[in-house]
């Protein structure tokens, strides 16, 4: 008595003709339900028909009046604050503010120069006006962190966009204008004007002023307004690439740093239905269901399916930041993975993106890059570079090279990246490796995709890699627009549009409002194309037609500081290909392809390798996934032995667990866990094992190793236990 009944809906879908995209997304994920009504959005003409058997006054009352009753006593709820709980850290904003100015005052001199002071001024009046100085300063100890741990930090997104973020030491990307700069005497060159892409393909030259040999080269000219809007108003995202070996510490730290695992948690995720899978299931929902269908039906199906909300999970490396004082229920709630309180972390329910104004999340991301820097780093210690080479480098105290200190304008090593002088520059001859580039196994370069890309376009600096950086990771940036303008000849690859700060920057050199230019940038990087009003603006100040068609096919943009990112640590990398290639493969097998290769079949030789993938690329289709990945990990092995690299077998005494050693000039030494079987636990019981003491015996390896039978024939077969005898034998001393 007393409560109002109200009519109700069993809603899955808006309208009448979505119900077959429902009955395909049950039937492919197995779900039988014996009610098979319409379950559509019905309409309040269509709800007082379904209960016309009522009298018409209770109907109107049930499907109208008690529903409005009800909804006009609740109060409006809004299910996410709309407005940033930022974290406290003490003394964040002077922190933030005595750094940038001491960091730019060491290199620019004081006083600064006007160019640098505006622009130090207009971020941190964002920054700290807006309260995100705190934001800034845990990144900043992040990244602190793991320099102390002995490992570089990548950054991603568009914090290069942010001179404060350079001046912190956050990211390595500098986002004024290219220039020369002498940290000496506080000489400065500015190239402003368009005419340079990167600081880092300025000619070397000595400083006019105080004769210092070499000049510093920096500036990629990026927008600060890409990173944190217009206004300075965006909550700035700042994502980070740590080494995998020290992700772990880093999140840890992490917790210590901002109150705990009560205000630290991982950022939930959605998982949504891919367009290939939708695919999959409206054909297999045809064929089992006796359907046939036309292919424009099945393109119409598939497009409804795709982008429907499939599963939940957990953000590999997104921790969500809960201020002390605050309950994080206030924005979200949270669980355990699968409600099991022993995977520790606890998971945001909401998918991170629906409260991202409101919480900060840091992003501490593991990647291969860091760990294959400082491997090569370490490696240096014990093979040195060549007293030919160390002009310019610097060196740390123990003696390692400092990987920061390798040139970015190297002709060689950017003459991997252009058909024909790439394999030259190998030493390898015309048509022995695909394509004749030296760019396989340099990260972001090595794709088929990127190679044909970098045939097409003949990059020959770093800002032209970073133009390629950006093509091949947009949607339409490249395929459909930036590859047919190239090859009409309309273009060149300086001219397209490859990234998203490009198109502010360029219409801002074409006379365009900065506020407007900032506007189109945003609909274009997004896919929204351009309104009338956009277009007609553009028109007025010359911009030219195929600028403007260019920009209506793009569906998403890469940002220019991501790019310039990514091609850092690949140009380091690439050195260490051209000048140290034993050193370099060393490190790319071991982080990259450890468990990947067959130690049978390296050290075999080219005959075999040529064989083994030729019979996968005979398989064409039906090769399996592990085939395929395989496929690209010996194409770099083979240019490997086309370069004179030769692979020694896996040894008991002498391999690692899960590095390829070096064992003389161009010679490495197989891992165990390069034995097809044989897992890394397995591996490193045998290396842990050996340390404690030698092997007496077969028997004696598989008792203190705990080996199962399998992997004792694994080794037998690959002659590691030659000469090792059977069983333990006792000696008399007589």
């Amino acid at each position: 008595p007393g409560k109002a009944v109200v009519a109700t809906g069993d809603v899955h879908f808006l309208d009448p003709h979505e119900e077959i995209l429902r009955t395909i997304l049950k039937h492919g994920i197995g779900w039988r339900e014996a009610f098979e009504g319409p379950c559509y959005f019905r309409t309040t003409e269509e709800m007082l028909q379904e209960f016309r058997f009522l009298p018409p006054e209770v109907a109107r009352q049930i499907v109208i009046e008690n529903p409005n009753r009800i909804a006009e006593r609740i109060e409006k709820v809004q299910p996410v604050p709309n407005k940033l709980f930022a974290p406290k850290l003490e003394g964040a904003e002077e922190q933030v503010r005595e750094m940038t100015w001491r960091r730019a005052k060491e290199i620019y001199g004081d006083p600064l120069p006007e160019l640098v002071q505006k622009r130090i001024e207009k971020e941190l009046n964002a920054i700290i006006g807006n309260g995100y100085a705190v934001v800034y300063y845990i990144s900043h100890l992040l990244v602190k962190k793991s320099h102390e741990l002995g490992y570089l930090v990548g950054s991603r997104g568009s914090v290069g966009s942010s001179f404060v973020a350079w001046c912190m030491g956050i990211t390595e990307v500098n986002a004024l204008p290219p220039h020369y700069v002498c940290p000496d005497c506080h000489y400065v060159e500015w190239f402003a004007d368009g005419s340079v892409g990167s600081g880092y393909d300025l000619p070397d030259k000595p400083c006019p002023r105080c004769g210092r040999e070499q000049l510093m080269k920096e500036g990629q000219d990026i927008p600060f307004e890409t990173f944190m809007g217009f206004k300075g108003d965006k909550v700035p995202d700042i994502d980070l690439n740590f080494s995998g070996e020290v992700q772990a510490k880093v999140q840890q730290y992490s917790i210590e740093l901002l109150g705990g695992p009560s205000q630290v948690f991982k950022a939930g995720t959605v998982g949504t239905i891919a367009e290939k899978t939708a695919y999959g299931m409206v054909r297999t929902w045809a064929e089992e269901t006796g359907r046939r269908l036309r292919e424009a039906e099945v393109d119409r199906l598939a497009r409804g399916l795709t982008g429907v909300k499939r599963t939940t999970g957990q953000h590999p490396g997104g921790m969500v930041v809960v201020p002390v004082g605050v309950e994080v229920e206030e924005v979200t709630p949270v669980q355990y993975p699968a409600d099991d309180k022993e995977s520790g972390w606890r998971t945001t329910h909401f998918d991170y993106h629906s409260f991202e104004n409101a919480l900060l999340k840091l992003d501490i991301l593991g990647h291969d890059d860091p760990t294959m820097l400082r491997m090569l780093q370490d490696l240096t210690a014990e093979h040195p570079v060549p007293e030919h080479l160390r002009k310019g480098l610097r060196f740390l105290p123990d003696g390692r090279l400092d990987v920061t200190s390798i040139p970015m304008n190297d002709e060689k090593v950017l003459a991997l990246f252009r058909p024909g002088e790439g394999a030259r520059v190998l030493g390898l001859k015309e048509g022995q490796v695909e394509y004749d580039l030296g760019s396989i196994a340099i990260p972001e370069m090595g794709t088929g995709f990127v190679r044909r890309m970098l045939c097409e376009t003949m990059p020959r600096t770093f800002s032209d890699l970073v133009r390629i950086s950006g093509l091949s990771h947009g949607t339409d940036v490249w395929t459909n627009n930036a590859q047919e303008l190239i090859r009409k000849g309309i273009c060149t690859l300086q001219t397209v549009i490859p990234t998203r700060d490009d198109i502010m920057l360029r219409l801002m050199y074409w006379g365009i409002e900065p506020a407007m230019a900032f506007k189109i940038m945003e609909s274009v990087r997004k896919g929204k194309g351009l309104t009338p009003e956009m277009e007609e603006t553009m028109r007025a100040a010359g911009v030219p037609d195929w600028y403007i068609w260019s920009c209506k096919q793009i569906k998403y943009m890469f940002p220019k500081a991501h790019a310039a990112a990514y091609v850092l640590s690949a140009l380091r990398i690439a050195w260490f290909k051209v000048y140290m290639p034993t050193l370099f493969y060393a490190a790319y097998f071991t982080v990259r392809a450890a468990g990947a290769l067959d130690a049978d079949l390296l050290v075999k030789g080219e005959a075999a390798v040529r064989a083994y993938m030729e019979q996968i690329k005979q398989k064409g289709k039906d090769a399996s996934p592990k085939e395929k990945e395989a496929l690209v990990e010996y194409e770099v092995v083979l240019e490997a032995l086309l370069r004179g690299i030769r692979f020694l077998p896996v040894d008991l005494w002498r391999s690692d667990a899960v590095r390829y050693t070096i064992e003389g000039e161009k010679t490495l030494r197989c891992p165990f866990i390069s034995l097809p079987g044989l897992g890394e636990a397995a591996a490193r019981a045998i290396v842990q094992a050996r340390e404690e003491a030698p092997f007496q015996s077969v028997e004696d390896l598989r008792n203190r190793a705990r080996l199962n039978k399998t992997v004792m024939e694994l080794l037998q077969a690959h002659g590691c236990l030659k000469g090792l005898p059977e069983g333990n034998q006792l000696s008399f001393a007589l």
